[in-house]
């Protein structure tokens, strides 16, 4: 019998836009993986608006929802990627997350947090993102330390638990962030078991000793 089988159900929006990494849909990929362990996991893709959504390097997916049509979930996971820039720039997505977060729990992979922090839900928390850039970038944990003086900056960790809010580090440390969120909204035996089909437990616990999760 799947793990869980009998537990309350539980829904993950994940928002995606124009220009995403496509490696950071992994979030929706791990919990792909996890309704073959927990069935009562569901989960759909919202973007500014619903239909096709033109990710980083030419992949095209589409959409669910649109911020209009956006049913309740439990949890909301913002993506990162070369888009971000944009996101954080529109007023439409910044009130979306700020309206969306009202209880439920909000994760940001990677630059997925500076969405967040653009949208002020990361102020007076610790709060962390992707560190390591290709070539002249500048890394977005620095841009999010000098840009936002009232969060809690730090690099020394694969991923933050400040209860309301989740920030994860780069790239495939989503994969991180996801399975975290798995173990506290459905229970740690759900990720472990999760991590393993995936062939990820072995990874998952180098990064955490590696770099720890930090709890406030």
């Amino acid at each position: 019998m799947p793990i869980g089988k009998h537990t309350v159900n539980m829904r993950f929006a994940v928002f995606i836009y124009d220009g995403v990494e496509p490696v950071d849909l992994a979030t929706y990929g791990v919990l792909s993986m996890a309704r073959r362990v927990a069935p009562q996991i569901s989960m759909f893709t919202v973007a500014p608006s619903a239909g096709e959504v033109k990710m980083a390097n030419g992949l095209r997916v589409i959409a669910d929802h649109g911020f209009d049509d956006c049913p309740r979930s439990d949890a909301l996971i913002v993506t990162g990627g070369p888009g971000w820039v944009a996101q954080c720039e529109s007023k439409e997505t910044l009130d979306f997350v700020r309206r969306y977060a009202e209880g439920r729990v909000v994760a940001g992979v990677c630059t997925g947090a500076m969405i967040l922090a653009a949208s002020g839900i990361l102020d007076g928390r610790k709060a962390t993102t992707k560190c390591e850039v290709a070539g002249t970038e500048v890394p977005p944990v620095r841009l999010m330390r000098d840009r936002h003086p009232q969060i809690d900056v730090t690099e020394e960790a694969s991923l933050v638990d400040c209860g309301a809010v989740i920030t994860g580090g780069g790239v495939t440390l989503g994969i991180d962030a996801t399975l975290h969120l798995l173990s506290r909204l459905v229970g740690e035996q759900v990720a472990n078991e999760t991590a393993r089909i995936m062939e990820y437990s072995r990874a998952w616990q180098v990064n955490r000793e590696a770099l720890p999760v930090i709890v406030q």
